[in-house]
């Protein structure tokens, strides 16, 4: 029987965990290579805000969240939502969809023990995780080149997989200075940019003081190209929240093209224009308290219409519903790149295979977030990193 082949995953991340956990043990010899001190900091960090596992809403509407279109269907199709949660069960950590239709680990299930149970199925199979271990590049006979505490270490290899992350939350180690090397082997790397993240805006001080850190509820959010629904929360730097992070990317088109970009919120999506204008025609009470007692206009939505209407828009009912129906901003830029999310950015899909291996470099792939393909927040992310890492380990599996 011949020997194994030898496998070097450079990055700990989800995509490179799944990678590991699908690889067969009997035909490869595993090593996940790590510069932190301990593997899936950012997924840990992921999270902090609530842990969306992925998306339970049906396989093809789920596909069409990425971009670009295709590129990732052979990975999803592969490895859907409904085996990421099968999965998840058979390592002992179950699920269920909320409201949004996102998915969670079961309430008091923590991130840490979602990554406690896949490392313990790495561990079942002898893979090591070398923590510490510093990917430098590549030496003159191209091996992989680490550099460990004082020391540096040359690691021979048959195959090596990157998942080294994008740009975004650098404190977690995904900070993509790892493309300085990838340009010195003549591979194309499309500069990073943040992805669902918030949005600039310039609030006049007086308004800031009254909105600072409070939400606006049951909103909408519309660029020249889509509506998103959701919550939003104004703060010292500008808006963020779910709806705004799905339109980042728009936004982003948009300010590149015209140096700024603008958005339309809806203050109640789910009354239409001439309902809101009945009820203010009707109003025999200040306004204010019309707004707030028969419309149910929160505190900050109430706050920026006085604000940003003058007093014939805010005292005319027609006027004044059109602003609630219809309320512009404009947004002067978004979130420092290591704010955000996620990131945009990374290696050039046509520097791929169809399997995400490096066309200028033999038996090197690269799969996660330090490719240059974009994703709402939602599940989307992770369940992309996980597909990804099933399909290269069973293309793996099958072909070597």
């Amino acid at each position: 029987m011949s020997s194994k082949k030898k496998v070097a995953i450079i990055g700990s991340g989800p995509a490179a965990l799944m990678l590991a956990a699908t690889l067969d043990e009997t035909i490869f010899e595993i090593n996940i290579y790590e510069k932190n001190f301990a593997p899936g900091r950012k997924f840990l960090v992921a999270g902090d805000g609530g842990f969306n596992l992925t998306h339970s809403e049906p396989r093809d509407q789920l596909i069409s969240r990425y971009s670009p279109s295709g590129f990732l269907l052979q990975s999803l199709n592969s490895f859907t939502n409904i085996d990421l949660r099968a999965w998840l069960s058979k390592i002992g950590i179950e699920t269920f969809v909320g409201s949004s239709k996102r998915v969670f680990p079961f309430k008091g299930i923590k991130p840490i023990e979602v990554l406690n149970a896949i490392l313990r199925v790495l561990e079942k199979k002898k893979i090591k995780i070398l923590t510490q271990h510093h990917w430098k590049g590549w030496t003159e006979d191209h091996s992989l080149l680490f550099s460990n505490k004082d020391s540096e270490l040359k690691v021979i290899t048959d195959y090596t997989v990157f998942a080294l992350g994008g740009a975004s939350w650098s404190k977690t180690g995904s900070d993509g200075k790892w493309s300085e090397k990838f340009n010195q082997k003549d591979i194309n790397i499309i500069p990073f940019q943040p992805s669902n993240c918030a949005f600039k805006i310039n609030w006049p001080n007086q308004l800031l003081q009254s909105i600072e850190g409070k939400w606006m509820k049951n909103i909408s959010v519309s660029t020249s190209e889509k509506t998103f629904y959701g919550e939003a929360v104004c703060t010292q730097f500008g808006i963020e929240g779910t709806p705004i992070y799905a339109s980042s990317k728009l936004i982003r088109d948009e300010i590149s093209q015209k140096s700024s970009g603008s958005i339309s919120l809806d203050l109640k999506p789910y009354k239409d224009l001439n309902l809101i204008q009945e009820i203010l025609l009707k109003n025999q009470k200040p306004i204010t308290e019309c707004l707030k007692n028969h419309l149910k206009l929160g505190h900050t939505e109430i706050e920026l219409l006085k604000a940003y209407l003058n007093k014939e828009e805010f005292t005319n009912p027609i006027l004044l519903a059109e602003k609630i129906k219809s309320f512009p901003l404009i947004i002067s830029g978004l979130a420092p790149i290591d704010e955000a999310i996620s990131t945009v950015g990374g290696i050039d899909l046509n520097e791929l295979t169809g399997d995400f291996e490096l066309k200028k470099l033999k038996d090197n792939y690269a799969i996660g977030e330090m490719l240059d393909w974009d994703a709402p927040t939602g599940g989307y992310l992770l369940q992309a990193c996980f597909s990804m890492g099933y399909f290269l380990g069973s293309r793996m599996n099958a072909v070597i």
